[in-house]
């Protein structure tokens, strides 16, 4: 049991939602692992995108390091008409203050990166909370309105860092589009990696520093615009309701039940 439950572990961390399902299929079969599948049943998992048909999706840019483009980004999604989502580690809020406060002014909402960019996974429950505590006062005091969305540093969770911030009152959100910017591999590479699949619900990841992030952004929001989509911040692309999580991270509505033959649906 003990050995089962240290790689159901070990599948969590090293392995992609998406593709998590197919390797314990093989692995339970050879292991005999009704064991290994209450364990992995039980994971907590974030919003990676989201179940609908409207052809919507939201483009976020996390900051942390610096703050040179972040002007020059508000003036491009001004430019498309597009608001979205910010995920501000608290050091950079508190170094930024006017940034976070234009932000908001320009429509855009925060979300909470954590106060000092930790590998959030190796932290216990009191350090958790006290991460996500620390930018949401920080930013109330700057803007007037605590945050509710949380995305992990390094994209890196474990059960008990999404548990704890759904306590807290916040939607652990990743994404399922990575920009891939933060390597500094061009503006062509850029554009590619946000628009060779797009798909409605999709949460698509920059960050504000990023080298080419002025030259490719345009080009971006030009494609999604051209094939339809709206961009909307990730609080609106959030679903409303009961709502459940599968295996690769995507939001979906619970399925009503179904009303037996000749009797009235409830009232609401």
């Amino acid at each position: 049991m003990k050995r089962l439950r240290m790689n159901a572990q070990l599948l969590r961390r090293l392995i992609p939602p998406a593709a998590l399902a197919a390797v314990l299929a093989a692995y339970v079969s050879m292991s005999g692992g009704p064991s290994l599948m209450a364990a992995v049943a039980t994971r907590e998992l974030p919003v990676y995108n989201v179940d609908t048909e409207e052809k919507v999706l939201s483009i976020s840019f996390d900051a942390a390091w610096g703050r040179a483009n972040t002007e020059g980004i508000l003036d491009i999604l001004d430019q498309y008409g597009v608001k979205t989502t910010f995920f501000l580690v608290g050091f950079w809020a508190e170094e930024h203050p006017d940034l976070v406060r234009e932000l908001v002014s320009r429509g855009h909402e925060i979300g909470n990166h954590s106060a000092t960019h930790p590998h959030m996974s190796q932290l216990n429950q009191a350090q958790i909370r006290e991460e996500l505590r620390k930018t949401s006062d920080l930013v109330k005091s700057i803007t007037g309105t605590p945050t509710t969305l949380f995305r992990p540093p390094y994209g890196e969770y474990n059960d008990l860092v999404v548990r704890v911030s759904r306590e807290e009152g916040y939607e652990c959100v990743q994404w399922n589009v990575d920009s891939l910017d933060w390597k500094n591999l061009g503006t062509e590479n850029m554009v590619r990696q946000c628009t060779k699949q797009v798909s409605p619900g999709d949460i698509v990841l920059f960050h504000n520093d990023s080298k080419y992030i002025l030259e490719a952004l345009p080009q971006i929001l030009e494609y999604y615009t051209r094939e339809g989509y709206r961009i909307i911040p990730i609080s609106q692309l959030l679903l409303e309701g009961k709502t459940w999580i599968d295996h690769t991270g995507k939001q979906h509505l619970c399925t009503p039940e179904p009303v037996p033959d000749g009797t009235a649906a409830p009232e609401a």
